[in-house]
Protein backbone atom coordinates (compact mmCIF):
# COMPACT_ATOMS: atom_id res chain seq x y z
CA UNK A 1 0.00 0.00 0.00
CA UNK A 2 0.98 3.64 -0.37
CA UNK A 3 2.53 5.46 2.62
CA UNK A 4 0.01 5.99 5.42
CA UNK A 5 1.32 9.21 7.01
CA UNK A 6 -0.65 12.46 7.47
CA UNK A 7 -0.98 14.10 4.06
CA UNK A 8 0.93 17.23 3.16
CA UNK A 9 1.42 19.18 -0.07
CA UNK A 10 -0.78 18.09 -2.96
CA UNK A 11 -2.43 15.40 -0.79
CA UNK A 12 0.53 13.20 -1.68
CA UNK A 13 1.33 10.29 0.64
CA UNK A 14 4.95 10.90 -0.39
CA UNK A 15 4.82 14.40 1.14
CA UNK A 16 3.62 13.34 4.57
CA UNK A 17 3.80 15.74 7.49
CA UNK A 18 5.47 12.99 9.52
CA UNK A 19 7.51 9.89 8.73
CA UNK A 20 6.08 8.22 11.86
CA UNK A 21 2.51 9.42 12.47
CA UNK A 22 -0.57 7.84 10.91
CA UNK A 23 -3.05 9.58 8.62
CA UNK A 24 -6.16 10.65 10.60
CA UNK A 25 -8.23 10.46 7.39
CA UNK A 26 -7.92 6.66 7.55
CA UNK A 27 -9.64 6.34 10.92
CA UNK A 28 -13.04 4.67 10.93
CA UNK A 29 -15.94 6.77 12.27
CA UNK A 30 -18.01 3.59 12.52
CA UNK A 31 -15.49 2.01 14.89
CA UNK A 32 -15.22 5.13 17.03
CA UNK A 33 -19.01 5.37 17.29
CA UNK A 34 -19.28 1.66 18.15
CA UNK A 35 -16.82 2.20 21.00
CA UNK A 36 -18.91 4.97 22.50
CA UNK A 37 -17.24 8.07 21.11
CA UNK A 38 -19.28 11.00 19.87
CA UNK A 39 -18.45 11.41 16.16
CA UNK A 40 -20.49 14.55 15.57
CA UNK A 41 -23.21 13.27 13.25
CA UNK A 42 -23.25 11.98 9.70
CA UNK A 43 -20.71 12.84 7.01
CA UNK A 44 -21.62 15.22 4.18
CA UNK A 45 -22.37 13.82 0.71
CA UNK A 46 -19.05 12.73 -0.80
CA UNK A 47 -18.23 11.47 -4.31
CA UNK A 48 -18.08 7.70 -4.70
CA UNK A 49 -15.22 7.39 -7.18
CA UNK A 50 -12.90 10.31 -6.32
CA UNK A 51 -11.63 11.65 -3.01
CA UNK A 52 -12.75 15.17 -2.16
CA UNK A 53 -9.89 15.85 0.23
CA UNK A 54 -11.07 19.28 1.37
CA UNK A 55 -14.57 18.10 2.25
CA UNK A 56 -13.57 14.87 3.92
CA UNK A 57 -10.71 16.50 5.87
CA UNK A 58 -13.08 19.16 7.24
CA UNK A 59 -15.62 16.58 8.31
CA UNK A 60 -13.11 14.14 9.76
CA UNK A 61 -11.38 16.87 11.73
CA UNK A 62 -14.74 17.78 13.25
CA UNK A 63 -15.42 14.09 13.91
CA UNK A 64 -12.10 13.52 15.67
CA UNK A 65 -12.49 16.67 17.75
CA UNK A 66 -15.92 15.46 18.87
CA UNK A 67 -14.51 12.02 19.68
CA UNK A 68 -11.70 13.57 21.73
CA UNK A 69 -14.07 15.90 23.58
CA UNK A 70 -16.26 12.91 24.51
CA UNK A 71 -13.26 10.90 25.74
CA UNK A 72 -12.90 10.52 29.49
CA UNK A 73 -9.91 8.21 29.55
CA UNK A 74 -6.91 10.54 29.69
CA UNK A 75 -5.53 8.50 32.58
CA UNK A 76 -6.11 5.22 30.72
CA UNK A 77 -2.92 3.22 31.31
CA UNK A 78 -3.04 1.96 27.70
CA UNK A 79 -2.98 5.54 26.40
CA UNK A 80 -0.19 6.55 28.76
CA UNK A 81 1.81 3.47 27.78
CA UNK A 82 1.39 4.30 24.11
CA UNK A 83 2.56 7.88 24.70
CA UNK A 84 5.60 6.66 26.61
CA UNK A 85 6.55 3.99 24.08
CA UNK A 86 6.17 6.35 21.11
CA UNK A 87 7.60 9.48 22.73
CA UNK A 88 10.63 9.46 20.41
CA UNK A 89 8.39 10.87 17.64
CA UNK A 90 4.96 11.46 19.19
CA UNK A 91 5.89 14.45 21.37
CA UNK A 92 7.40 16.35 18.45
CA UNK A 93 4.54 15.40 16.14
CA UNK A 94 1.78 16.45 18.55
CA UNK A 95 3.44 19.83 19.19
CA UNK A 96 4.17 20.33 15.48
CA UNK A 97 0.57 19.51 14.50
CA UNK A 98 -0.85 21.86 17.16
CA UNK A 99 1.47 24.69 16.09
CA UNK A 100 0.61 24.14 12.44
CA UNK A 101 -3.10 24.42 13.23
CA UNK A 102 -2.51 27.58 15.26
CA UNK A 103 -0.57 29.13 12.36
CA UNK A 104 -3.39 28.47 9.90
CA UNK A 105 -1.49 25.65 8.20
CA UNK A 106 1.66 27.61 7.37
CA UNK A 107 4.84 25.54 6.92
CA UNK A 108 7.16 25.49 9.92
CA UNK A 109 9.88 27.48 8.18
CA UNK A 110 7.46 30.43 7.98
CA UNK A 111 6.65 30.40 11.70
CA UNK A 112 7.97 33.05 14.08
CA UNK A 113 11.71 32.64 14.52
CA UNK A 114 11.63 31.27 18.10
CA UNK A 115 9.22 28.50 17.08
CA UNK A 116 10.88 27.87 13.73
CA UNK A 117 14.22 27.52 15.49
CA UNK A 118 12.81 25.51 18.42
CA UNK A 119 13.94 27.83 21.20
CA UNK A 120 13.33 25.97 24.44
CA UNK A 121 11.46 28.82 26.17
CA UNK A 122 9.16 29.37 23.19
CA UNK A 123 8.35 25.66 22.89
CA UNK A 124 7.66 25.32 26.60
CA UNK A 125 5.28 28.28 26.52
CA UNK A 126 3.40 26.73 23.61
CA UNK A 127 3.23 23.34 25.32
CA UNK A 128 1.38 25.03 28.18
CA UNK A 129 -0.83 27.18 25.95
CA UNK A 130 -1.75 24.34 23.54
CA UNK A 131 -1.85 21.50 26.06
CA UNK A 132 -5.37 20.39 25.10
CA UNK A 133 -4.63 20.46 21.36
CA UNK A 134 -1.39 18.54 21.87
CA UNK A 135 -3.22 15.90 23.88
CA UNK A 136 -5.83 15.62 21.12
CA UNK A 137 -3.16 14.84 18.54
CA UNK A 138 -1.72 12.17 20.84
CA UNK A 139 -5.20 10.71 21.23
CA UNK A 140 -5.73 10.58 17.45
CA UNK A 141 -2.43 8.74 16.97
CA UNK A 142 -3.34 6.30 19.73
CA UNK A 143 -6.62 5.55 18.01
CA UNK A 144 -4.78 5.08 14.71
CA UNK A 145 -2.44 2.61 16.38
CA UNK A 146 -5.31 0.66 17.96
CA UNK A 147 -7.17 0.47 14.68
CA UNK A 148 -4.06 -0.57 12.77
CA UNK A 149 -3.32 -3.36 15.24
CA UNK A 150 -6.84 -4.71 14.68
CA UNK A 151 -6.39 -4.51 10.93
CA UNK A 152 -3.18 -6.54 11.16
CA UNK A 153 -4.85 -9.10 13.40
CA UNK A 154 -7.73 -9.59 10.95
CA UNK A 155 -5.34 -9.83 8.00
CA UNK A 156 -3.09 -12.31 9.79
CA UNK A 157 -6.09 -14.49 10.67
CA UNK A 158 -6.83 -14.74 6.93
CA UNK A 159 -3.26 -15.34 5.84
CA UNK A 160 -2.83 -11.81 4.47
CA UNK A 161 0.39 -9.86 4.86
CA UNK A 162 0.79 -6.11 4.46
CA UNK A 163 3.55 -4.46 2.42
CA UNK A 164 4.23 -0.85 3.32
CA UNK A 165 5.91 1.73 1.12
CA UNK A 166 8.73 3.69 2.79
CA UNK A 167 9.73 6.86 0.90
CA UNK A 168 13.48 7.39 1.17
CA UNK A 169 13.02 11.15 1.65
CA UNK A 170 10.70 13.14 3.91
CA UNK A 171 8.79 16.33 3.21
CA UNK A 172 10.41 19.68 3.90
CA UNK A 173 7.30 20.77 5.80
CA UNK A 174 7.33 17.89 8.25
CA UNK A 175 7.76 17.34 11.95
CA UNK A 176 10.88 15.34 11.16
CA UNK A 177 12.82 18.14 9.46
CA UNK A 178 11.58 20.70 11.99
CA UNK A 179 12.66 18.55 14.94
CA UNK A 180 15.92 17.23 13.42
CA UNK A 181 17.34 20.04 11.30
CA UNK A 182 20.86 18.78 11.98
CA UNK A 183 20.10 15.68 9.90
CA UNK A 184 19.21 17.66 6.74
CA UNK A 185 20.80 20.21 4.42
CA UNK A 186 18.79 23.23 5.55
CA UNK A 187 20.10 26.69 6.33
CA UNK A 188 19.59 28.94 9.34
CA UNK A 189 16.13 29.95 8.15
CA UNK A 190 15.05 26.36 7.55
CA UNK A 191 15.32 26.55 3.76
CA UNK A 192 16.97 23.60 1.96
CA UNK A 193 20.26 24.34 0.22
CA UNK A 194 19.90 21.23 -1.95
CA UNK A 195 16.84 19.09 -2.70
CA UNK A 196 16.01 15.65 -4.03
CA UNK A 197 14.69 14.53 -7.38
CA UNK A 198 15.66 12.56 -10.46
CA UNK A 199 17.23 13.62 -13.77
CA UNK A 200 15.28 13.82 -17.04
CA UNK A 201 13.64 10.47 -17.80
CA UNK A 202 10.67 8.69 -19.40
CA UNK A 203 8.21 10.72 -17.35
CA UNK A 204 9.69 14.21 -17.74
CA UNK A 205 12.11 15.96 -20.10
CA UNK A 206 13.25 18.28 -17.31
CA UNK A 207 13.46 15.59 -14.66
CA UNK A 208 11.51 15.58 -11.42
CA UNK A 209 12.25 18.14 -8.72
CA UNK A 210 10.72 16.55 -5.64
CA UNK A 211 11.89 19.32 -3.32
CA UNK A 212 12.65 17.11 -0.32
CA UNK A 213 15.66 18.28 1.71
CA UNK A 214 18.58 15.86 1.46
CA UNK A 215 20.09 13.99 4.37
CA UNK A 216 23.40 14.72 6.00
CA UNK A 217 24.38 11.07 5.82
CA UNK A 218 27.64 11.74 7.68
CA UNK A 219 25.68 13.05 10.69
CA UNK A 220 23.30 10.10 10.52
CA UNK A 221 26.22 7.68 10.35
CA UNK A 222 27.84 9.25 13.43
CA UNK A 223 24.62 8.58 15.39
CA UNK A 224 24.51 4.96 14.23
CA UNK A 225 21.61 5.91 11.95
CA UNK A 226 19.41 6.24 15.04
CA UNK A 227 16.62 8.24 13.36
CA UNK A 228 16.47 5.83 10.42
CA UNK A 229 16.44 2.77 12.69
CA UNK A 230 13.53 4.25 14.63
CA UNK A 231 11.73 4.78 11.33
CA UNK A 232 12.30 1.16 10.27
CA UNK A 233 11.03 -0.08 13.65
CA UNK A 234 7.84 1.92 13.19
CA UNK A 235 7.35 0.43 9.72
CA UNK A 236 7.88 -3.11 11.03
CA UNK A 237 5.30 -2.39 13.73
CA UNK A 238 2.75 -1.76 10.98
CA UNK A 239 3.81 -3.99 8.11
CA UNK A 240 5.05 -7.48 7.31
CA UNK A 241 7.38 -6.26 4.56
CA UNK A 242 8.72 -2.89 3.44
CA UNK A 243 9.14 -1.53 -0.07
CA UNK A 244 12.08 0.90 -0.09
CA UNK A 245 10.96 3.62 -2.46
CA UNK A 246 13.78 5.06 -4.61
CA UNK A 247 16.27 2.41 -3.51
CA UNK A 248 18.89 3.82 -5.87
CA UNK A 249 19.16 6.79 -3.49
CA UNK A 250 20.96 4.57 -0.98
CA UNK A 251 23.68 4.00 -3.58
CA UNK A 252 23.64 7.47 -5.12
CA UNK A 253 21.12 10.31 -5.30
CA UNK A 254 20.42 13.28 -7.53
CA UNK A 255 21.28 16.54 -5.75
CA UNK A 256 19.56 19.65 -7.13
CA UNK A 257 20.42 23.23 -6.09
CA UNK A 258 17.67 24.38 -3.76
CA UNK A 259 16.85 27.49 -5.80
CA UNK A 260 16.45 25.65 -9.13
CA UNK A 261 12.95 25.21 -10.52
CA UNK A 262 13.74 21.98 -12.42
CA UNK A 263 15.96 18.94 -11.90
CA UNK A 264 18.16 19.45 -14.95
CA UNK A 265 21.21 20.96 -13.19
CA UNK A 266 21.59 18.26 -10.56
CA UNK A 267 24.52 15.98 -9.87
CA UNK A 268 24.97 12.45 -8.54
CA UNK A 269 26.18 12.14 -4.92
CA UNK A 270 27.16 8.83 -3.24
CA UNK A 271 24.61 7.51 -0.74
CA UNK A 272 25.32 5.63 2.50
CA UNK A 273 25.53 2.29 0.71
CA UNK A 274 26.20 -0.98 2.48
CA UNK A 275 27.14 0.74 5.74
CA UNK A 276 23.53 1.73 6.33
CA UNK A 277 22.13 -1.73 5.61
CA UNK A 278 24.76 -3.40 7.76
CA UNK A 279 23.79 -1.13 10.65
CA UNK A 280 20.09 -1.87 10.09
CA UNK A 281 20.71 -5.62 9.95
CA UNK A 282 22.85 -5.53 13.10
CA UNK A 283 20.22 -3.59 15.03
CA UNK A 284 17.02 -5.15 13.68
CA UNK A 285 18.00 -8.52 12.18
CA UNK A 286 17.27 -9.62 8.64
CA UNK A 287 14.74 -7.18 7.25
CA UNK A 288 11.89 -8.07 4.84
CA UNK A 289 12.77 -5.40 2.30
CA UNK A 290 11.88 -4.89 -1.36
CA UNK A 291 14.19 -2.64 -3.36
CA UNK A 292 12.33 -0.26 -5.67
CA UNK A 293 15.30 -0.13 -8.02
CA UNK A 294 13.72 1.81 -10.88
CA UNK A 295 15.43 4.72 -12.60
CA UNK A 296 19.11 5.24 -13.35
CA UNK A 297 20.28 1.80 -12.21
CA UNK A 298 24.05 1.39 -12.15
CA UNK A 299 26.24 -1.63 -11.32
CA UNK A 300 26.67 -0.09 -7.84
CA UNK A 301 22.90 -0.10 -7.29
CA UNK A 302 22.60 -3.71 -8.44
CA UNK A 303 25.56 -4.78 -6.30
CA UNK A 304 24.08 -3.12 -3.20
CA UNK A 305 20.71 -4.78 -3.79
CA UNK A 306 22.21 -8.21 -4.36
CA UNK A 307 24.67 -7.97 -1.46
CA UNK A 308 21.71 -7.99 0.92
CA UNK A 309 19.57 -10.41 -1.09
CA UNK A 310 16.82 -7.86 -1.74
CA UNK A 311 14.31 -8.51 -4.52
CA UNK A 312 14.17 -5.80 -7.16
CA UNK A 313 11.17 -4.59 -9.11
CA UNK A 314 10.09 -5.37 -12.66
CA UNK A 315 7.41 -3.25 -14.39
CA UNK A 316 5.77 -4.94 -17.36
CA UNK A 317 4.67 -1.65 -18.93
CA UNK A 318 8.35 -0.77 -19.38
CA UNK A 319 9.11 -3.97 -21.32
CA UNK A 320 7.92 -2.88 -24.75
CA UNK A 321 9.57 0.47 -25.42
CA UNK A 322 13.01 1.60 -26.53
CA UNK A 323 14.47 2.14 -23.06
CA UNK A 324 17.88 0.42 -22.75
CA UNK A 325 16.57 -1.39 -19.65
CA UNK A 326 13.48 -2.72 -21.46
CA UNK A 327 14.88 -6.28 -21.81
CA UNK A 328 15.09 -6.59 -18.00
CA UNK A 329 11.36 -5.90 -17.76
CA UNK A 330 10.35 -8.72 -20.12
CA UNK A 331 9.00 -11.69 -18.13
CA UNK A 332 11.22 -14.25 -19.85
CA UNK A 333 14.23 -12.39 -18.42
CA UNK A 334 13.03 -12.11 -14.81
CA UNK A 335 15.14 -13.55 -12.00
CA UNK A 336 13.34 -15.46 -9.27
CA UNK A 337 14.22 -12.88 -6.62
CA UNK A 338 11.99 -10.17 -8.05
CA UNK A 339 8.65 -8.47 -7.48
CA UNK A 340 6.80 -8.06 -10.78
CA UNK A 341 4.09 -5.45 -11.36
CA UNK A 342 1.85 -4.67 -14.29
CA UNK A 343 2.48 -1.04 -13.26
CA UNK A 344 2.87 1.06 -10.13
CA UNK A 345 1.05 4.12 -8.78
CA UNK A 346 3.23 6.27 -11.08
CA UNK A 347 2.13 4.43 -14.22
CA UNK A 348 -1.09 4.74 -16.12
CA UNK A 349 -3.37 1.74 -15.68
CA UNK A 350 -2.71 -1.16 -18.05
CA UNK A 351 -5.80 -0.32 -20.12
CA UNK A 352 -5.00 3.39 -20.08
CA UNK A 353 -1.42 2.78 -21.15
CA UNK A 354 -2.44 0.42 -23.95
CA UNK A 355 -5.08 2.76 -25.32
CA UNK A 356 -3.02 5.95 -25.07
CA UNK A 357 -2.58 7.50 -28.52
CA UNK A 358 0.70 9.17 -27.52
CA UNK A 359 1.65 12.69 -28.49
CA UNK A 360 0.37 15.78 -26.71
CA UNK A 361 1.58 15.81 -23.11
CA UNK A 362 2.48 12.12 -23.21
CA UNK A 363 6.14 11.08 -22.85
CA UNK A 364 5.59 8.97 -26.00
CA UNK A 365 5.05 10.13 -29.55
CA UNK A 366 2.04 8.74 -31.41
CA UNK A 367 4.40 6.56 -33.47
CA UNK A 368 6.10 5.18 -30.35
CA UNK A 369 2.75 4.41 -28.72
CA UNK A 370 1.53 2.55 -31.80
CA UNK A 371 4.75 0.54 -32.04
CA UNK A 372 4.63 -0.39 -28.35
CA UNK A 373 1.01 -1.53 -28.62
CA UNK A 374 1.87 -3.77 -31.54
CA UNK A 375 4.91 -5.22 -29.80
CA UNK A 376 2.98 -5.82 -26.58
CA UNK A 377 0.18 -7.56 -28.51
CA UNK A 378 2.65 -9.89 -30.22
CA UNK A 379 4.69 -10.56 -27.08
CA UNK A 380 1.64 -11.33 -24.96
CA UNK A 381 0.07 -13.53 -27.65
CA UNK A 382 -3.20 -11.66 -27.48
CA UNK A 383 -4.65 -13.35 -30.56
CA UNK A 384 -3.97 -16.78 -29.08
CA UNK A 385 -5.74 -16.10 -25.77
CA UNK A 386 -9.34 -15.39 -24.86
CA UNK A 387 -10.51 -12.87 -27.44
CA UNK A 388 -12.71 -10.95 -24.99
CA UNK A 389 -9.85 -10.21 -22.60
CA UNK A 390 -8.55 -6.72 -22.14
CA UNK A 391 -4.81 -6.06 -22.11
CA UNK A 392 -4.81 -6.20 -18.30
CA UNK A 393 -5.60 -9.94 -18.23
CA UNK A 394 -2.85 -10.70 -20.74
CA UNK A 395 -0.38 -8.73 -18.62
CA UNK A 396 -1.50 -10.39 -15.40
CA UNK A 397 -1.13 -13.82 -16.98
CA UNK A 398 2.36 -12.97 -18.28
CA UNK A 399 3.47 -12.03 -14.76
CA UNK A 400 1.85 -15.05 -13.16
CA UNK A 401 3.63 -17.44 -15.52
CA UNK A 402 7.02 -15.78 -14.95
CA UNK A 403 9.53 -17.15 -12.43
CA UNK A 404 9.41 -13.96 -10.30
CA UNK A 405 8.76 -15.00 -6.72
CA UNK A 406 6.19 -12.25 -6.19
CA UNK A 407 3.56 -10.63 -8.40
CA UNK A 408 1.65 -7.46 -7.49
CA UNK A 409 -1.32 -6.26 -9.53
CA UNK A 410 -2.78 -2.81 -8.76
CA UNK A 411 -6.47 -3.02 -8.04
CA UNK A 412 -7.20 -0.79 -11.04
CA UNK A 413 -5.69 -3.47 -13.29
CA UNK A 414 -7.64 -6.29 -11.65
CA UNK A 415 -10.75 -4.26 -12.43
CA UNK A 416 -9.58 -3.41 -15.96
CA UNK A 417 -10.04 0.34 -15.51
CA UNK A 418 -8.74 3.03 -17.86
CA UNK A 419 -6.82 6.27 -17.39
CA UNK A 420 -9.65 7.75 -15.34
CA UNK A 421 -8.45 5.51 -12.51
CA UNK A 422 -4.78 6.48 -12.71
CA UNK A 423 -3.39 7.25 -9.26
CA UNK A 424 -0.53 9.66 -10.02
CA UNK A 425 1.12 11.49 -12.90
CA UNK A 426 4.73 12.19 -11.84
CA UNK A 427 5.80 15.80 -12.11
CA UNK A 428 2.26 17.16 -11.58
CA UNK A 429 0.80 18.48 -8.34
CA UNK A 430 -2.98 18.47 -8.86
CA UNK A 431 -5.60 15.81 -9.54
CA UNK A 432 -3.51 12.95 -8.13
CA UNK A 433 -4.15 10.38 -5.37
CA UNK A 434 -7.92 10.78 -5.76
CA UNK A 435 -9.08 7.46 -7.22
CA UNK A 436 -11.36 5.49 -4.90
CA UNK A 437 -12.21 1.83 -4.99
CA UNK A 438 -15.97 1.55 -5.34
CA UNK A 439 -17.58 -0.87 -2.93
CA UNK A 440 -18.98 -3.91 -4.71
CA UNK A 441 -16.66 -3.62 -7.72
CA UNK A 442 -14.75 -6.78 -6.78
CA UNK A 443 -17.17 -9.40 -8.01
CA UNK A 444 -16.88 -13.13 -7.50
CA UNK A 445 -15.84 -13.80 -11.08
CA UNK A 446 -12.78 -11.57 -10.64
CA UNK A 447 -11.77 -13.43 -7.50
CA UNK A 448 -12.27 -16.76 -9.27
CA UNK A 449 -10.19 -15.61 -12.23
CA UNK A 450 -7.31 -14.48 -10.03
CA UNK A 451 -7.50 -17.73 -8.07
CA UNK A 452 -7.46 -19.71 -11.29
CA UNK A 453 -4.29 -17.99 -12.48
CA UNK A 454 -2.59 -18.26 -9.09
CA UNK A 455 -3.41 -21.96 -8.89
CA UNK A 456 -2.48 -22.70 -12.49
CA UNK A 457 0.96 -21.17 -12.10
CA UNK A 458 1.74 -22.54 -8.62
CA UNK A 459 1.28 -19.28 -6.74
CA UNK A 460 -1.07 -20.78 -4.15
CA UNK A 461 0.45 -22.15 -0.96
CA UNK A 462 -1.09 -24.96 1.04
CA UNK A 463 -4.87 -24.79 1.35
CA UNK A 464 -5.16 -21.09 0.53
Amino acid sequence: MLPVGPLGYGNSPYSALSAFAGNPLLLSPERLAAEGFDVGGQPPPLPAERVDYAATATWRDRMLRAAFDSWTGSIDPRFRRFCSEQAIWLDDWALFAALKEESGGRPWFEWEDPLRDRRADALEAKRRQLATEIERHRFVQWQFDLEWERLREVCASRGIGLIGDLPIFVAHDSADVWAHRDLFFVDGTGRPSVVAGVPPDYFSATGQRWGNPLYRWDVLRDSGYAWWLARLRQMLHRFDAIRLDHFIGFARYWEIPGQDATAERGRWIPGPGADFFEAARTALGDLPLIAEDLGAVTPEVTALRDAFGLPGIRILQFAFGSDPQAPTFKPHNYPRNAVAYTGTHDNDTAEGWYRSPGGGGSPQSAQQAEWERGFASRYLGMDACRSDDGIHWHMIRALMVSVANHVIVPLQDVLGLGSEARMNVPGTSTGNWEWRFKEGALEDDLAARMEELATLYDRVKGDA
